[in-house]
């Protein structure tokens, strides 16, 4: 007997939206792997996990979550849900029960992002305000696309969507790869992440690494055969013959 062939879903992250997973998405499905990509919020760590983490738990049968940057914070958290059978992080923030991004990334030097960030304000329903951030449009192809050609940049750069400045300082409530096997790809070139942080978050969750040194931060897009790879690796190993 084997268990249920996993759903995989896909979670994007800041400055970009779900159809940066569409070479993933059709590389996935050609092989006849179940898969949704919802869309992200962005508004804060914890409302953000909990919306990943009801799409999961109305699924029907086992999941694979995938996170990709911001994304990969989330399912740490959302990962817990009961039918998740596997993480996989894809140039993603790995953190631990009690992390904040802010305190992750704190620990190794900046990446050109930092310096490329754009303040913006909006409206909260109690009458205040907040502050999200996007990638200046300038700077974007360099620090999030540099492996993928100057008009798709130029076009995800106009089209990007903000992450709310709180989600950097929230803590993760659970760490779900203490119990859930995972999977990590690191971009070594990316200019978003520090490859450093996303090694040592992988490494820290005994995670199943493969790096692709010349990837850049938009490795779904640029490299989605190979983004697609590593998924189908969790997905099998999840979907083993089960022990009587």
């Amino acid at each position: 007997m084997t268990t249920p062939t996993p759903t995989v879903v896909l979670v994007h992250g800041a400055f970009a939206d779900a159809a940066a997973w569409i070479g993933v998405i059709w590389e996935l499905r050609s092989r006849g792997i179940p898969v949704i990509a919802p869309a992200n919020p962005l508004r804060g760590l914890a409302s953000d996990a909990a919306y990943v983490a009801s799409v999961v738990s109305q699924i029907d049968g086992p999941v694979v979550l995938v996170g990709h940057s911001y994304g990969g914070a989330l399912i740490t958290v959302a990962g817990t849900e009961e039918n998740v059978v596997g993480l996989v992080y894809v140039a993603a923030y790995v953190l631990r029960e009690g992390e904040s991004l802010g305190e992750l990334q704190a620990r190794f030097p900046d990446s050109p992002l930092t310096s490329s960030l754009k303040e913006w304000r909006y409206p909260l329903l109690d009458g205040d305000s907040a502050v999200e951030v996007t990638i200046d449009e300038a700077a974007f192809p360099a620090v999030f696309a540099a492996d993928v050609t100057e008009d798709v940049a130029t076009v995800l750069a106009a089209v990007q969507r903000p992450l709310a400045t709180a989600a950097f300082a929230e803590t993760a409530s659970a760490a779900a790869w203490l119990t859930k096997p995972s999977w990590a790809l690191v971009a070594g070139a990316d200019r978003a992440i520090n490859p450093e942080v996303q090694r040592y978050g992988a490494r820290r969750a005994g995670a199943v690494v493969v790096e692709l040194p010349d990837a850049s931060h938009a490795v779904a897009l640029s490299e989605p055969t190979q983004v697609a790879e590593l998924i189908r690796d969790a997905v099998r190993a999840t979907s083993r013959p089960a022990h009587r």
